[in-house]
């Protein structure tokens, strides 16, 4: 049993866990990209065309759909980049992880949350379903 466990870790670990660590890499690469055009590219490489993107603000699909969601964030957040908070957990073409909005001038984050995101066989994300674990008050 102790050797199945094993090897069972060692093939999340280094096979599949590589996999939802690139995927989750490419997402902030995403959500932190400055200006239309590297949008447009960190999403095309990080997400299907066919993504959907659901969490309590919103529910899209589509490149241009995130994109907009993507764009919306950094309007209200100016100065704030998203990183991960611990590390990405997966199995199967499923992958967790939480991230949390960081001010570039002060260090503070006053959002955090916690994504599932489903990946395609490319290895880019087919869904996202977010949550938010802590949001400014009022």
């Amino acid at each position: 049993m102790a050797e199945i466990e094993q090897q069972v870790g060692q093939e999340r670990g280094v096979v599949a866990g590589d996999r939802y660590a690139q995927a989750v890499g490419r997402y902030f690469e995403a959500w932190n990209a400055a200006g239309e055009e590297a949008l447009g590219k960190a999403v095309a490489s990080a997400f299907d065309e066919g993504i959907t993107y659901t969490d309590p603000l919103a529910d899209v699909a589509g490149h241009e759909g995130l994109a907009a969601v993507i764009a919306g964030a950094h309007a209200q957040f100016p100065g704030f980049v998203f990183r991960p908070l611990g590390d990405v957990d997966g199995h199967h073409d499923i992958a967790r992880f939480g991230w949390e909005l960081v001010s570039t001038a002060d260090g503070s984050t006053p959002v955090a949350g916690f994504d599932v995101v489903r990946l395609g066989e490319d290895g880019r994300i087919r869904s996202v379903l977010g949550f938010l674990d802590r949001v400014p008050a009022g």
